[in-house]
């Protein structure tokens, strides 16, 4: 079988199979952020070469011995072990484990899957998070940073659509009028938030999705209103959280963390169920722009430069 692909390699290394029970007739991929990492080496995403990268991929099932899976299927995978130890999305033939597919939920296409990708079952998994702590839009102002990314862009416009009012916290203030059409009702300066502050500051959020880590979060923490939750879920600013346990402690603060990768499979469906609901499509088309495989590199370098907004669909056979 012969195929397009992205390859990450090695110099003398043969490129090997991956197990699976299910072979799928990949459609589309998308670009992350662990994607960017992943490509470039500046993390070690991925853990044996040669490998297929892409930790997403949305498609249809071509053959399957998974019982639940059939032919014909439309499905979704996310993360996993897709670009670490297993060959992952920027392929036009994926192989892998039934146990790692969701069915696409019916008001998506695998384009929309995909403009979702991990970035947007990621935002939905922090939505739910919010609301097992307790939130409502009643509480107050959620804050979203990293706002112009995938992560923010969908979460802003799933919360703007159950009431909350949003707050987006952006470095590139210039692009207002795009979070402001996902449903953002302010926009703030990241850079005042991105400093180091103080252990507690004044109540300000009621609830948080941060992607960024670091200072933004520990200064996030301490403007958390009592009983605030927060949730993290990324770390383009830094791994370190150079905070205090204060907002834990005098406002009984929850920081609850996201994992996408190895997420139980009921939490997963729990989420794509929920985006089928409340997701709204013509906010989902505002956040995309389609590529090219062969174009996935300058999304990368541009991804670094801070110059992407929302989410990078890959079409795998352009």
């Amino acid at each position: 079988m012969t195929f397009q692909a992205l390859l990450a390699a090695k110099t003398g290394e043969k490129i090997s199979t991956s197990a699976g029970d299910v072979t799928i007739a990949v459609d589309y991929s998308t670009v992350n952020y662990k994607d960017a990492l992943a490509i470039t080496g500046r993390a070690d995403v991925i853990r044996q070469f040669p490998l297929i990268p892409g930790i997403d991929l949305a498609g249809t099932v071509e053959a399957s011995s998974y019982p639940g899976i059939a032919v014909g299927d439309r499905v979704v995978a996310n993360s996993w072990g897709l670009s670490q130890t297993h060959h992952g999305g920027y392929a036009q033939k994926a192989r892998v484990k039934g146990e790692w597919l969701v069915k696409i939920p019916a008001p998506f296409s695998t384009k929309d899957a995909m403009a979702i990708g991990t970035a947007g079952y990621t935002a939905m998994l922090s939505v739910l998070a919010l609301e097992h702590g307790g939130l409502t839009p009643q509480r107050g102002d959620i804050l979203v940073t990293g706002a112009n990314g995938g992560v923010g862009s969908i979460a802003i416009a799933i919360l703007s659509d159950l009431g909350y009012r949003v707050v987006a916290s952006t470095g590139r203030l210039e692009e207002g009028d795009y979070l402001r059409s996902l449903g953002a009702a302010d926009i703030i300066d990241r850079r005042t938030l991105s400093e180091p502050g103080a252990p507690i500051a004044g109540e300000r959020w009621a609830g948080a999705v941060d992607s960024v880590g670091s200072h933004t979060l520990a200064n996030v923490l301490a403007q958390t209103q009592y009983r605030g939750v927060v949730t993290a879920c990324g770390l383009a600013q830094g791994l370190d959280l150079p905070g205090s346990v204060l907002p834990f402690i005098l406002r009984n603060v929850t920081l609850a963390g996201i994992d996408s990768v190895n997420a139980p499979q009921e939490a997963r469906i729990e989420a794509w169920s929920r985006l089928a609901r409340d997701l709204d499509l013509s906010k989902l088309a505002r956040t995309t722009q389609v590529v090219g495989l062969a174009e996935v590199p300058d999304v990368v370098r541009r991804m670094f430069e801070g110059k992407v907004q929302g989410r990078t669909v890959v079409d795998v056979n352009a």
